[in-house]
């Protein structure tokens, strides 16, 4: 016994007629032979699905099926003629081009219609300070762009592009074909005219009828302050040219931010290392430490250690967003050990290190402590 037609699409019996194209196309898309060779089951199934769809996009035939049943469509049955898989149309490249790209002559139907130009991404290197402040820069990009000569048209100048006659300005034709699952009308693009709705006669001879040309642009851009490796900066209408009128594209510039040989960032936040002598790092005093902003001074105290770090607030990269909103700046301070020192500095040195008690190396004491009571 055949099932429910309205089963095999999964829609109700209330379903529009847009609703059951939809369900159509989705489980054509599933079950379609050329996604499963082979597959007998898939197959069968596929040619289930065809054969409700020819009945419930059929207003009469539908009307006769929900008011008989099976038998209202069955040709040998009381509701008279037409079952099967007869013909109807269905853009099976609409079904089919997320798989194939068009694969089966599938793009839009609105293809003649105006469509923007692709957008284009170019990459661009930054000086670590040219990032953090902003600056101007200039470069070449390299990119299709609307011939000048036949004014993007394609057609010789005092020439026009004609109207396809094979498609009449449509883009797309139809085609029935006889398949295993019965007569089906396809909608693929214009052979005459690969589905522009035009033909040219004379073709430009600048561009050769393609009505754009490979150009090489001058561009100023104004980069802001605060971008990091990754950021895009879109500049609009920079891509290349749309067609059928449509607009053009638009540029992305995607930065790529050079190392500083002094400082490090980390989003709008920046450090850097800072060497201090052991008598600095010892006595503490008043020392200059370096910013993105220029030199800050800064009172070490006394006894500072390796690897201690102060904050300094809002001496960091300004926020892309709201420039008048600043990271901060982390200082971490890095002990210089001396070298190259002469017999009487080392006499010096060993003499003042002789005068040190437990009590000026707290931690070194408390350490050997804890080894003492470890090797009990």
């Amino acid at each position: 016994m055949a099932r429910d037609y309205y089963e095999v699409l999964g829609v109700d019996k209330s379903a529009s007629d847009d609703e059951i194209k939809k369900a159509f196309r989705q489980q054509a898309k599933k079950y379609h032979p050329d996604l499963h060779p082979g597959d007998k089951e898939a197959e069968a199934k596929f040619k289930e699905i065809n054969e409700a769809y020819s009945i419930l996009s059929d207003s009469d035939k539908k009307a006769k099926y929900d008011r008989y049943g099976q038998a209202g469509v069955d040709p040998n049955g009381f509701g008279g003629g037409g079952g099967g898989y007869g013909a109807y149309d269905v853009d099976l490249g609409d079904i089919f081009s997320s798989f194939f790209n068009g694969g089966f002559g599938g793009s839009s139907r609105r293809r003649t219609g105006p469509q923007k130009g692709a957008d284009l991404k170019y990459h661009m290197a930054l000086e670590f300070m040219d990032a953090a402040f902003g600056c101007t820069k200039t470069f070449q990009l390299t990119k299709e762009d609307t011939c000048k000569v036949c004014n993007g048209s394609g057609a010789q100048p005092g020439t026009n592009p004609e109207t396809c006659p094979t498609c009449r300005g449509a883009g797309r034709v139809q085609q029935q074909t006889q398949t295993l699952f019965g007569m089906t009308m396809v909608t693929k693009d214009c052979p005459s005219c690969n589905g522009r709705g035009t033909v040219i006669r004379t073709p430009c001879t600048q561009c050769r009828g393609k009505g754009r040309l490979k150009t090489v642009k001058n561009l100023s851009v104004q980069i802001p302050a605060g971008v990091d490796t990754g950021d895009l900066l879109p500049i609009r209408g920079e891509g290349e040219p749309g067609s059928n009128g449509g607009p053009y594209g638009d540029l992305y510039i995607e930065f790529k931010v050079k190392p500083h040989e002094v400082f490090s960032r980390n989003g709008i936040n920046t450090s850097c290392n800072v060497p201090i002598t052991y008598a600095q790092a010892a006595l503490g005093g008043e020392i200059e430490v370096p910013t993105i902003h220029g030199k800050e001074k800064y009172t070490l105290k006394e006894g500072t250690q390796p690897g201690d770090t102060i904050t300094i607030r809002s001496k960091g990269i300004p926020n892309k967003t709201n420039p008048n909103m600043k990271g901060d700046h982390v200082v971490k301070f890095v002990l210089e050990v001396p070298t190259g020192l002469s017999r009487e500095q080392k006499q010096l040195l060993k003499q003042f290190n002789d005068t040190l008690t437990d009590r000026n190396y707290a931690k070194s004491s408390q350490f050997f402590q804890k080894l003492k009571n470890l090797f009990k």
